[in-house]
């Protein structure tokens, strides 16, 4: 589906932002030019939408790698990222950037992931761009699987615009439940992945869902809540249609 029509679409469905895999706007997105970035933007503002940020954001160009040993391709790529915060800026005002990149942080590479992101952080501030270190399941990497891990990174580079995140299907180095962690974390939490502990859509499983927007309603938690889904049978419009409603309807059984 045309970006324009995957818009449309979402709105017509009833979200009201749009995350964005960069790599879906071309194998080199960084490159692409202002008059490009001015037509994404407009595709998202004309369906009423709002740039929510990007994730994924390294899968291209696929040399990228932000704590390999190799110093030089270390520094091109935090280069990189340098200029994707200006993408994403481009694209709509305070974006986010969600840090997954489970293979970029694995082996004994925690304080180089620590020394970019201290690098990282100020040139996104400057451009209101708020960078976000996901935790993740520890299948997908050895550093950074608890949101306590993350707080910790978050704490000691101290800036506003560095925060992490909760993402439901990276929860499995947890010992407390999502309700708990946002309650305990919600100083740092920044955004919210809703997906069963298997990447399917909400719903299509059996996490429970009603537990954490509940603590998220409690907490009066004021930022995006967006579905990440990794199984997009039987097609990407009926799991973007069932995940809203599903959520939709858990949301109006809140006390």
């Amino acid at each position: 589906m045309p970006f324009g029509e995957v818009c449309k679409t979402a709105r017509r469905i009833g979200y009201t932002g749009l995350e964005v895999d960069a790599s879906n706007l071309g194998p080199d997105p960084a490159t692409l030019p202002t008059a490009e970035r001015a037509v994404y933007r407009r595709n998202m503002e004309d369906a009423g939408l709002r740039f929510v940020g990007f994730h994924s954001f390294l899968k291209t160009p696929t040399w990228l790698h932000l704590t390999t040993a190799d110093t030089t391709t270390r520094e091109e790529t935090w280069d990189y990222f340098d200029r994707l915060i200006d993408l994403c800026a481009d694209l709509g005002p305070e974006p986010l950037m969600v840090l997954g990149s489970g293979k970029q942080r694995s082996g004994n590479v925690i304080g180089r992931l620590v020394d970019g992101l201290e690098r990282m952080a100020p040139i996104a501030a400057a451009r209101k761009v708020t960078i976000l270190l996901e935790p993740l399941s520890p299948k997908f990497t050895d550093h950074v699987n608890t949101l306590a891990q993350a707080e910790s990174i978050v704490r000691q580079i101290g800036n506003p615009y560095l925060r992490t995140m909760l993402d439901t299907h990276n929860l499995v180095a947890e010992t407390e439940n999502a309700a708990t962690l946002v309650s305990k974390h919600r100083e740092h939490i920044r955004h919210i992945h809703l997906n069963e502990m298997d990447g399917r859509y909400p719903g299509s499983g059996s996490f429970a869902f009603a537990p954490l927007l509940q603590a998220l309603r409690d907490n009066r938690y004021p930022h995006w809540i967006s579905v990440e889904v990794f199984d997009f049978k039987p097609d990407g419009e009926t799991v973007a249609r069932e995940s809203f409603n599903f959520i939709r309807k858990i949301e109006r059984s809140l006390t």
